[in-house]
């Protein structure tokens, strides 16, 4: 049977290499970001290596859009079996000078997207009785940090969503996991912002993203009867 994953940030680090790992596995991967038109060249790399992929526009903090998109890959595309949430709003401002404006906004990014997200991936998953949802975390899920209110504000709503969704859906076979990534991506802001650290990559100074999504598809393997919520994840040479 033809299924589909929907991977709701798909960027170019943790996102895009949990489509094509799930594409690779056969199933179709419907990929979003705001501008579509930026997923082009994942949606290409899935397909020259033999998978499917559907690119959609979506702004997941807009409950219409978010109703749409479900009902269109749906309709249109193949029944969902995986959902991934995985949008970050990671920003920087001490607490004077964060604005409302701010807060709201990473707030609405990082947390009321994920329930919206989680909410209609349950309307549909739970009459099936199984499937996944995934939500990516951060270190700001467990704890706050100077300058980082709004995110770990935002992160920590997440994560208590997610725990209320395994609660609530567990019972009915629905595998809800929060993934806390714990420490620095290997993506082109870090090899530029943290040049020296990037240089050390190969030794595993940083997450890899395909690792990360080696361990979303081995979540969704996972025999009921031993079904992981929580995780996380870093590299050896984060400190924690």
């Amino acid at each position: 049977m033809t299924r589909s994953i929907l991977v709701v940030g798909a960027g170019e680090a943790t996102g895009g290499a949990v489509a094509r790992r799930f594409a690779r596995e056969g199933y179709i991967a419907c990929i979003t970001r705001r501008n579509a038109d930026k997923l082009g060249p994942l949606a290409a790399s899935i397909e020259a290596a033999g998978g499917r992929a559907t690119p959609l526009a979506l702004d997941a903090r807009d409950e219409a859009q978010v109703i749409a998109t479900f009902q269109s890959i749906e309709r249109n595309v193949a029944p969902l079996e995986v959902v991934v949430f995985n949008i970050g709003a990671n920003v920087r401002f001490l607490v004077r000078d964060t604005t409302s404006r701010v807060f709201r906004k990473v707030w609405e990014m990082g947390c009321y997207a994920g329930f919206l997200i989680g909410r209609e991936a349950a309307r549909y998953l739970t009459p099936r009785g199984h499937g996944t949802i995934v939500f990516t975390g951060a270190t700001a899920s467990m704890r706050g940090r100077e300058g980082f209110a709004a995110f770990a504000a935002a992160k920590n709503g997440l994560r208590a969503v997610a725990q209320s969704m395994a609660r609530e859906l567990g019972p009915q076979g629905i595998h809800v996991a929060h993934v806390v990534i714990d420490g620095m991506i290997d993506t082109r802001f870090v090899a530029e912002r943290f040049p020296e650290l990037h240089a050390r990559r190969h030794e595993g100074s940083l997450l890899s993203p395909e690792a990360i999504a080696e361990t979303y598809w081995q979540i969704h393997r996972q025999p009921r009867e031993a079904w992981t919520h929580e995780l996380d994840l870093r590299p050896w040479a984060e400190a924690w």
